[in-house]
């Protein structure tokens, strides 16, 4: 009997976010980044794999028929394509630890280097806080919001952890994270920037181990 044509794993919105939120590192997290590590999406063949399957119950993977390659266009141009996408105003920008915004979208160049310098900002004060907002108020995420006067968001700041890096995702509106824009980002992120990345492909920005 021939063996069955094999599943494709590769991360949903959720478990591309789940992935990045923190920095921290637990099975969970170890295995979605492994596979935002390969540029392809790997086979999987292994029906019986309960870790894998209630990944799939949580939401955090997806099964593909066909594998998917990470994007091949320029690393500038890609980002461009995913931002518009992550807002129901079609406004977002990704920026650096420091401040620096390396794509936007729907902002003025004035405006996306403010709001870049904004999430760094905020990454620090989050960072001093961090410990008491756990432990005080049982509050672990790191995500920042400007609301109107309704509570919808105006703006909000989410954090990007990959590998020894930390990138700020600022969107305008409401926010529009799952879609596979958001899993197309993160991946594009970890091949450029993830402890794994080849250097001899991305230059000396790139971090490994």
């Amino acid at each position: 009997m021939a063996a069955p044509d094999p599943l494709y794993l590769l991360p949903t919105p959720a478990g591309a976010w789940i992935a990045s939120a923190e920095a921290a590192a637990d099975r969970l997290r170890a295995f979605i980044r492994l596979l935002l590590a390969q540029p392809t999406s790997p086979p999987w063949r292994a029906p019986d794999d309960v870790f894998v399957r209630r990944l799939a119950q949580l939401g955090w993977v997806q099964f593909l028929a066909a594998p998917r390659h990470v994007s091949q266009a320029p690393f500038d141009d890609a980002l461009h394509g995913y931002l518009p996408a992550l807002s129901a105003q079609g406004s977002a920008l990704l920026a650096d630890a420091h401040g620096f915004h390396l794509a936007s979208s729907g902002f003025s160049d004035s405006a996306a280097e403010a709001l870049a310098a904004l999430s760094a900002d905020l990454a620090s004060l989050h960072e001093r806080h961090r410990r008491s907002l756990k432990h005080s108020l049982g509050l672990s995420g790191s995500a920042w919001a400007m609301p109107d006067a309704a509570g919808h968001s105006q703006l909000a700041f989410w954090p990007l952890h990959v590998g020894e890096h930390r990138f700020a995702l600022v969107t305008a509106g409401v926010p529009h994270l799952n879609q596979p824009e958001l899993v197309d980002l993160v991946w594009l992120l970890h091949q450029r920037y993830g402890p794994l990345a080849r250097p001899a492909q991305h230059g000396a920005e790139t971090t490994t181990r």
